[in-house]
């Protein structure tokens, strides 16, 4: 298994959750659904495709050809790719952290996700945000209080904004999603949407 977020793993994944797909293909919706914090593009893909296959994430389901162009093989997710991307997903989106773009990528893949499911992880980034929000103003009084000056401190100030922020995006999400405002696409949709709440597949 790859180390780390691997953000293009992830994304392969996702979109494999939506229906199998060629590289080409999938690379061709990466670039139409803007999602920017994939880089390397197309060699960072065909990789990702390599580690995935090896790890037996995703399987090939069959080869194409149109014309005089190379064979294209269209890959399928296993069960096992199925449940690395919510365990992946999940954990992006419960923990944060310094690189914005691994909460970037967990918000623009949410719908893979059950709805309920989704609404924990944000719960539990919710608490986490809490909590960093208490230790910057806690870590910031004592300093005062040391008189150190707020100069030297300015960075303790921003983290706490940029907390703060986050948090309230994050509890406005969790509120649309109580007024049923923020809606989840069903299965059959061809979108990045994660399967009802009442599917007995889960």
């Amino acid at each position: 298994m790859a180390r780390g977020p691997d953000l293009v793993g992830l994304t392969v994944l996702a979109l494999l959750s939506v229906k199998p797909s060629h590289p080409y293909e999938m690379h061709r919706l990466i670039v139409d659904t803007h999602k920017d914090y994939v880089t390397g593009l197309p060699r960072s893909l065909y990789h990702a495709v390599d580690r995935l296959a090896g790890d037996e994430l995703i399987v090939p389901a069959e080869t194409s050809r149109e014309g005089r162009r190379p064979e294209r093989t269209v890959y399928r997710l296993t069960g096992e790719g199925r449940a690395e991307l919510t365990a992946r997903l999940r954990r992006l989106l419960e923990e944060p952290g310094p690189d914005a773009r691994n909460f970037h990528a967990a918000v623009s893949l949410i719908g893979c996700l059950p709805v309920r499911e989704a609404e924990r992880a944000l719960l539990t980034r919710a608490a986490a945000l809490e909590s960093g929000v208490f230790a910057c103003d806690t870590h910031m009084r004592n300093l005062a209080e040391s008189g150190l000056p707020r100069l030297l401190v300015l960075e303790l100030e921003y983290e706490r904004v940029r907390c703060d922020a986050e948090l309230g995006w994050v509890r406005s999400v969790l509120d649309r999603l109580g007024t049923g405002e923020l809606t989840w696409p069903s299965r059959g949709d061809d979108t990045l949407g994660g399967p009802d709440e009442e599917d007995p597949a889960l």
